[in-house]
């Protein structure tokens, strides 16, 4: 796919190219990373001043998209459009992701999106999916044959969202990463809102399985203890989120986590204690487990005791 015809299908007037960072930020923080897989191959460059990443697709079929003009209030809904509009010509697409910004960029929870879910019906062929921001976003549910990777990072994603998600039928699905956020960002999802996921009765193909990012992290940890779908699991993520030994007790109490092949904890609130009590009951198991990126919670001295996020605003 040449980047002029990118151009012509997106609109080349209203992109601007941009600096390329990878890494996630600390707490609070929106500095993402694109999936592995999902727009790999991006160019970088440098600049002094604010830019926007141009559109940009690989020879094997993966589009990355990047910023718009004024993405705070200007939606997605063109992209899509354009992309829909192009079907016929992009025959070869496989992967997209949308809305690959920086927070110097645009904030990830500042991102407008909108439905994204026409992509998926306009892209048969499609096999991975990511998108960046949750503010507009939807996702009724859709029916994709082929899709095999779905990734949404958001600062806060809408329960609406989530229930759409789950409650589609995708059943070559074996990678699924949402990043739930927070509720001051629109984060309103609960562990009920997941349960036709956990309960393991769709996406049959689901083998890496990330709900990552969560302020309600230890309810989605005891969710997972006894939710049938993890039997199935090869590398399990609860990554970036708040949580905390009530979590990690929850997990390890509850159905038998050796048969994993990896488990993310890493940006957690674990004491050593019970860190030690992870790595000594999974580890000789042949299990890898991350729990990098420890936390501190934050005390003001005015009672409360504050934890975040890894990725909020």
């Amino acid at each position: 796919m040449e980047a002029r015809a990118l151009f012509e299908v997106l609109g080349a007037a209203r992109w601007r190219g941009r600096s390329s960072r990878n890494g996630r930020s600390g707490a609070g923080g929106s500095s993402q990373a694109v999936p592995s897989g999902v727009g790999a191959g991006a160019p970088a460059g440098t600049s002094s001043t604010r830019h926007r990443r141009l559109p940009h697709a690989t020879p094997d079929g993966r589009l990355v998209v990047g910023g718009w003009d004024e993405p705070y209030e200007t939606s997605s809904a063109f992209v899509v459009e354009a992309l829909v509009a192009a079907r016929d010509r992009l025959t070869n697409l496989r992967a997209v992701f949308l809305g690959d910004m920086t927070g110097e960029d645009c904030e990830i929870s500042w991102i407008v999106q909108s439905d994204v879910t026409p992509l998926l019906t306009a892209y048969p062929a499609l096999r991975e999916f990511g998108v960046r921001g949750g503010t507009g976003l939807l996702f009724p549910p859709v029916r994709h044959e082929g899709l095999e990777a779905l990734t949404v990072e958001t600062g806060g994603l809408p329960a609406t969202v989530v229930r759409g998600i789950v409650g589609s039928e995708l059943p070559a699905l074996e990678n699924l990463e949402l990043w739930l956020g927070t509720d001051e960002y629109g984060g309103d999802a609960t562990a009920e809102d997941l349960a036709p996921l956990l309960a393991g009765t769709g996406f049959p193909a689901l083998r890496h399985l990330g709900l990552c990012n969560s302020v309600i992290q230890d309810e989605i940890a005891a969710a997972v203890a006894g939710a049938p779908v993890v039997a199935r699991i090869e590398r399990l993520d609860l990554s970036m989120g708040v949580l905390t030994d009530e979590g990690a007790t929850a997990l390890l109490d509850g159905q038998p986590l050796t048969h994993l092949g990896h488990l993310d904890l890493s940006h957690h609130y674990l004491s050593d204690a019970m860190s030690e009590r992870v790595r000594a009951a999974l580890v000789p198991h042949g299990v890898t487990v991350d729990l990098d990126d420890a936390q501190e919670p934050d005390d003001d001295g005015d009672g409360e005791v504050y934890r975040y996020v890894a990725v909020a605003e």
